[in-house]
């Protein structure tokens, strides 16, 4: 490492920490003038505001917008760089422009590594606290419905209700069917039933049992019965709120399990598993074209790189929310949608090198 590599990697930091830090000083202004009618309302502490909503919104919001934050950051003083003629004098000092990127690679490497940390492991802890304040005071309760709920609990068992409300835990049209080598042995039907969160079982309420056997058929029923199925509440949490709070184990251990139960809910989950390997890539990618943009001395100078740089900026978040839409509605897989946006950038980060400062 030279001199200006060290040069370089400090200005990466000291621009990124800064333009990070003004940014969210500025949104959490904004976000208590927007919060706090209902901080008062809900007779919050300072303490449950500041240590359970703010500072668990703060990881969130830097990992939502890292590569975003460094794109811009490193356009603006690599831009200030080619304005001041530094750039021109480290290449002709002997230097290429290959050789330029290195201390920008390694520090862009640096922070992808960290974002990867945060999205997988940090961030999931914090937003457990951060949607729970949120719940509990800003959030008003909304009776939630699901309907035509199927669901494989096991190989060889299946369900299906009609209707569910999460608010009160009770499903309607209750049916559970067990096979055996393909063929149905029996069917368990209930107008409803409900969760009791003492005895952790499911209450069934008029229920009808029937057993088929090989030449014949048994029917029992009766209003009211106690039963143990594979089955929790949280299994009927239509929310993308859910995935937030899990680790990357955690995530990849759900995944799994609900494939085997059909939920058509998955989708959601199987974007996010990949959407946090991917995002944090983006760093690189955008670093790359930032370096490439920013080092042209251009009429305009610092303003015209800068106004590049937030347009490109707004183009990713643009091709992320497209391809999600795709793969949310099964015209697209999840793995490709979420890596389409850093394929094209990448291609775009190809061009910048060429036609780049030599």
């Amino acid at each position: 490492m030279t001199k200006i590599d060290w040069y370089i990697i400090k200005k990466f930091f000291s621009t990124f920490l800064f333009a990070i830090s003004l940014i969210i000083i500025i949104v959490i202004i904004f976000d208590i003038s927007e919060k706090i009618d209902d901080f008062l309302l809900a007779e919050v502490t300072l303490n449950e505001i500041v240590f359970d909503y703010y500072l668990n919104f703060i990881p969130y919001f830097i990992n939502l917008f890292i590569p975003l934050f460094i794109f811009i950051s490193v356009i603006f003083f690599t831009s200030k760089m080619a304005s001041n003629t530094e750039i021109i004098a480290i290449l002709n000092s002997g230097m290429s422009f290959k050789r330029l990127l290195i201390p920008f690679i390694f520090s862009s490497i640096f922070i992808t590594v960290i974002s990867f940390m945060f999205g997988n492991f940090i961030v999931p802890e914090s937003n457990k606290t951060r949607i729970d304040f949120e719940n509990k005071y800003l959030k008003k309760r909304k009776i939630v419905r699901i309907k035509n709920i199927h669901l494989q609990i096991k190989p060889d068992q299946y369900i299906y209700i009609e209707s569910y409300n999460r608010s009160r835990d009770i499903g309607y049209k209750f049916t559970f069917e067990k096979f055996e080598n393909g063929k149905l042995k029996s069917k368990l039907s209930a107008n409803y039933i409900k969760f009791d969160t003492l005895s952790k079982k499911w209450i069934l309420n008029d229920y009808k049992i029937r057993n088929f056997y090989s030449y014949n058929e048994e029917i029992l029923s009766g209003v009211k019965l106690d039963t143990l199925i594979n089955l929790s509440p949280s299994d009927f949490a239509k929310t993308n709120k859910l995935v937030e709070t899990m680790g990357m184990f955690e995530l990849n251990k759900y995944i799994k399990e609900e494939e085997i139960k059909g939920k058509e809910q998955i989708i959601y989950h199987k974007i996010e598993k990949y959407r946090r390997i991917a995002f944090p890539f983006s760093s690189l990618i955008l670093t790359i074209i930032a370096v490439a943009i920013g080092s042209q001395k251009i009429r305009g100078g610092v303003g015209i790189n800068l106004g590049i740089g937030l347009a490109l900026s707004f183009s990713y978040i643009l091709f992320m929310q497209i391809s999600t839409t795709f793969a949310t509605n099964g015209n697209l897989s999840p793995a490709l949608a979420v890596w389409i946006p850093n394929i094209i950038f990448f291609i775009i980060g190809l061009y910048q090198l060429k036609i780049a400062p030599k």
